[in-house]
């Protein structure tokens, strides 16, 4: 049996990456609750592995084929915090803003919370604000 820290490793290595995002359902059970920690307004929604495939996909439309380093992976127990930089080119829309071919860098972290080796829940963290920053200058300079 896998241990927690090595199923949320491989996820990210090779679903979240978008190297093999039709292997999530290798990573997570078929419902999972996903908590949005957005300050102005968190959300919890429920994805299945398909959803999330599709989740990645859109990423790869918006950003090509990015790169995802793994920054830092720590676990206790059942939880597995992960902390990772992301980035592509802004090759599809994005929000309101139109592509501009621009790399665009994200930083994200996320706690994983694994039960018999499939990812069962997770709260994420996006730095929304540094890739609208991002997005805006690049528009401008476009």
């Amino acid at each position: 049996m896998t241990n927690a820290k090595d199923t949320v490793h491989q996820f990210l290595l090779q679903v979240r990456s978008g190297l093999h995002p039709d292997r999530a359902s290798h990573f997570m059970a078929e419902r999972v609750r996903a908590h949005q920690v957005v300050s102005e307004a968190p959300v919890v929604v429920e994805r299945t592995p398909r959803q999330y495939t599709e989740h990645v996909e859109e990423m790869l439309d918006a950003y090509g084929a990015f790169t995802l380093t793994v920054d830092e992976l720590i676990a206790e127990g059942d939880r597995v915090y992960a902390r990772w930089t992301q980035r592509g080119r802004h090759v599809g829309p994005v929000d309101h803003h139109p592509p501009t071919g621009a790399q665009v860098t994200a930083m994200t972290s996320a706690v994983y919370r694994v039960e018999d080796g499939l990812i069962v829940e997770y709260w994420i963290q996006i730095d929304r604000q540094g890739i609208a920053a991002q997005l805006q200058q690049a528009a401008a300079e476009h």
